[in-house]
């Protein structure tokens, strides 16, 4: 099936348009085109190989939102003209014991991703920034009518928006306790919506004073700038659970010693150099190092339904196709508030 979109072709190219083949549609694919795709810090780490296992010619996405245009004739999930979703893997192996259990994100034999991957016959599969995808309708999730006012701010919910709901609902965040989100940025944003809807005392960390005001409009009850030494000591050993939203590289002990007893630190930022931890900050109030990835396919649709429940979108700004190269160099500057998404109707 043709395909357009915009791909890189090194790990310092940029990205360009770029015309593919996408696979036939079979029996139980749905064919999806694409309105939206938002933006994440993950696309940039692969498009520009600093992970270091970057397959090109690489057509990044994978917060993919639009409408259904064809489906196979096994297909059951959906039917031409409903709008769906498609998130960060689009296969697994569905056999081994954590896909029986829902938990595809974590296929013992690796799920393959939405792009920058290979699929099971060996062949380089390709992402959302493009006009359209193809994907076993066992990957493709439904969007409630509510939330098509607000369809391109939808997107960012299938990584963004799962990556920080997966472990908030796994760790059982709610009233009652007392929840640290680190960071205010793509992730770090959601992860305040979902804490405070859940109940949670929610306190954001943040290395930038001036992020106070959104912090607060977006669900924070208090804002703790983690530079200042004096705010730090005030929040030692009070925390039930602390989700870590930062992708560079950070003092991860000062967080530790926010827990009380048998606290969680969580990470979901995917820093490029390896976490450091010292041991004494792990063994006093015998807290916990953990990670989250995504969520698999139930946990993900449910997260999409709670939001349309109760109408939480991410905050975005909306980007043309011809302004994907500068969304990038601004996504490192932290200079956007909080997910690009790529308006699909600029592709030319």
């Amino acid at each position: 099936m043709k395909s357009k979109g915009y791909a890189a072709q090194s790990p310092t190219s940029g990205l360009a348009p770029f015309s593919f083949e996408r696979r036939d549609p079979g029996p139980d694919d749905v064919v999806v085109e694409i309105a939206y795709c938002g933006i994440c810090h993950s696309d940039i780490h692969q498009v520009r190989d600093e992970w270091g296992n970057a397959m090109y010619p690489m057509v990044p996405g994978h917060e993919i939102v639009g409408r259904v245009t064809a489906i196979g004739s096994a297909v059951e999930k959906f039917k031409v003209g409903d709008l769906a979703a498609v998130g960060v893997m689009v296969d697994s192996c569905r056999v081994c014991n954590n896909c029986k259990a829902n938990e595809e994100a974590y296929c013992e034999k690796g799920f393959v991703g939405t792009y920058n991957a290979l699929g099971y016959d060996g062949v380089l599969v390709h992402g959302g920034y493009a006009n359209n995808i193809v994907v076993h309708q066992h990957y493709v999730f439904s969007i409630a009518a509510s939330l098509e006012p607000k369809l391109a701010a939808v997107a960012p919910l299938l990584c963004a928006g799962i990556t920080t709901y997966s472990p908030l609902v796994h760790w059982k965040v709610g009233p009652g306790m007392k929840v640290g989100i680190v960071g205010l940025g793509g992730l770090g944003h959601m992860g305040l919506k979902f804490a405070h809807s859940f109940g949670a005392h929610t306190v954001l960390f943040t290395t930038s004073p001036g992020k106070e005001a959104d912090a607060l409009r977006l669900g924070a009850d208090e804002v703790v700038v983690s530079t200042d030494p004096s705010a730090m000591a005030k929040h030692k050993s009070s925390f039930d659970f602390i989700l870590d939203c930062v992708s560079a590289p950070h003092d991860m002990d000062a967080y530790m010693n926010m827990l009380r007893i048998d606290g969680t630190l969580c990470s979901v930022g995917l820093p490029e150099k390896p976490i450091a931890i010292a041991a004494f900050s792990l063994v006093t109030n015998r807290r916990r190092l953990a990670g989250s990835s995504i969520g698999g396919m139930v946990e993900t649709q449910g997260m999409l339904d709670y939001c349309a429940k109760h109408d939480i979108v991410s905050d975005i700004e909306l980007v043309s196709t011809d302004k994907l190269n500068e969304a990038y160099d601004r996504v490192v500057k932290n200079d956007v508030k909080y997910r690009f998404v790529i308006d699909l109707k600029t592709l030319v």
